[in-house]
């Protein structure tokens, strides 16, 4: 394309009017002032936080459910009003909010407690530091003033990759403290995370639990409304889209993250065609560049265990249609592993895999007894059949095996 026939393109881009008025209400990043059909769970949420205007700790509160149930935004609005409060009275309550899979850092023990010292205005290196001595400035900092922290540790699952010591030494945190104190707010979409932490760590983390449900279809047929009305132009969206929405997303668990995310695909969708009206089929065609999309990213990002897992999955679903076993999925990974030069995880860590890849969407695997000979998960694929193709050549890739590997 030329210079000229690009400069055209731009100027009638500008000139069209777009479906939107405002896209950024349908941003996953937006915070709205309130969370419909969730006013139980933040009077929930406000009562065990209250304890903190008056400087005395609430207890750890820990907040489960799926993607999308409003679990963040509740949390966001509640300690939003905390700190207002407290700013308003001058009472020197701190609220951290950290998305422990966003920022990457959970990864190791050494990342995670800098963050939070940054959170704190306390620069710590990016390396080069011992461990305790990372913890040492984060505790000096934190009780360098009286103050209350409340640390909010959203997708708090993903500091298992750093492993229980950390998530036992915060919820100690306070016994070395003088003039501060700590109170976690943990949030995940893994509802079986807890199950599988130390008991220690569990009884003291968990010490009040809440489990957000899923919206059903009328309830996320009233959140798109709202913010469509604030998102496009008058009369911009055809009858029938809202609906067909709320419906996607109520096949999806009540994800109402999902379905402000269709809406807002399908309205680009619309705008790039040059209509001035968000049609039923811009929906199908937003469902199916996000499934796509979703599902491509999350195979290439994950780390080879995962990926050497999944691949396995596929070899033998490639092999025969119908359920898979944790057992030959097992023995074939392990091949698999030797293939690429990395040391095999233990059948149980195999199986963590395996449910990690079912809350991803990207298989379902059910547990079943096999009475005196144990449990194991009966596996399927849950992605669309015109992607495995795909899925399969980036797994290959990654792994550097060749076709028939």
């Amino acid at each position: 394309m030329t210079e000229k026939p690009l400069d055209d393109f731009f100027e009638k881009f500008l000139n069209k009017e777009s479906v939107f008025s405002n896209k950024r209400i349908l941003e996953s990043k937006y915070t709205p002032e309130t969370v419909p059909h969730r006013d139980e769970q933040i009077k929930q949420i406000a009562n065990i936080l209250a304890p903190c205007l008056k400087l005395d700790k609430p207890s750890n509160l820990f907040i489960y459910g799926k993607t999308g149930t409003g679990k963040t935004l509740s949390v966001k609005c509640t300690t939003n009003k905390i700190k207002e409060m407290a700013d308003l009275r001058g009472i020197p309550v701190c609220i951290i909010y950290i998305n422990c899979k966003l920022k990457r850092i959970a990864d190791t023990e050494y990342r995670l407690i800098a963050e939070f010292a940054k959170n704190l205005g306390k620069e710590i290196p990016a390396t080069g530091l011992p461990t305790q001595e990372v913890y040492n400035l984060f505790y000096k900092e934190l009780d360098s003033k009286e103050q209350l922290v409340i640390l909010v540790l959203d997708e708090i699952d993903q500091i298992k990759k750093a492993g229980n010591l950390i998530l036992y030494n915060l919820t100690r945190i306070n016994q070395g403290l003088q003039k501060s104190q700590v109170s976690i707010i943990g949030i995940s979409n893994d509802l079986t995370f807890a199950d599988n932490l130390d008991a220690r760590v569990k009884s003291s983390l968990s010490e009040e639990e809440l489990i957000f449900p899923s919206y059903n279809a009328i309830q996320l047929q009233e959140i798109l409304r709202d913010r469509a009305d604030q998102a496009f132009r008058k009369e911009s969206i055809e009858v029938g889209v809202i609906e067909k929405c709320a419906a996607y997303a109520a096949r999806e668990h009540g994800d109402a993250r999902r379905a402000l995310e269709l809406l807002r695909v399908a309205g680009d969708i619309a705008d790039r065609g040059g209509g001035n009206r968000v049609k039923i089929e811009h929906i199908d065609e937003a469902e199916f560049k996000i499934e796509k999309d979703r599902v491509l990213d999350i195979v290439s990002s994950q780390p080879k265990q995962f990926q050497a897992t999944l691949f396995s999955i596929i070899s033998i679903y490639s092999q025969r249609k119908g359920m898979i076993f944790t057992g030959e999925v097992y023995e074939l990974y392990k091949g698999i592993c030797s293939k690429i030069g990395i040391i095999p995880l233990t059948q149980r860590r195999l199986s963590d895999i395996i449910a990690e890849l079912d809350m991803l969407g990207i298989i379902t695997a059910k547990v079943i007894s096999k009475g005196r000979y144990g449990r194991t998960r009966e596996i399927d694929l849950a992605i669309p059949h015109g992607t495995i193709g795909k899925i399969n050549n980036i797994l290959l890739k990654a792994l550097e095996l060749k076709e028939g590997d």
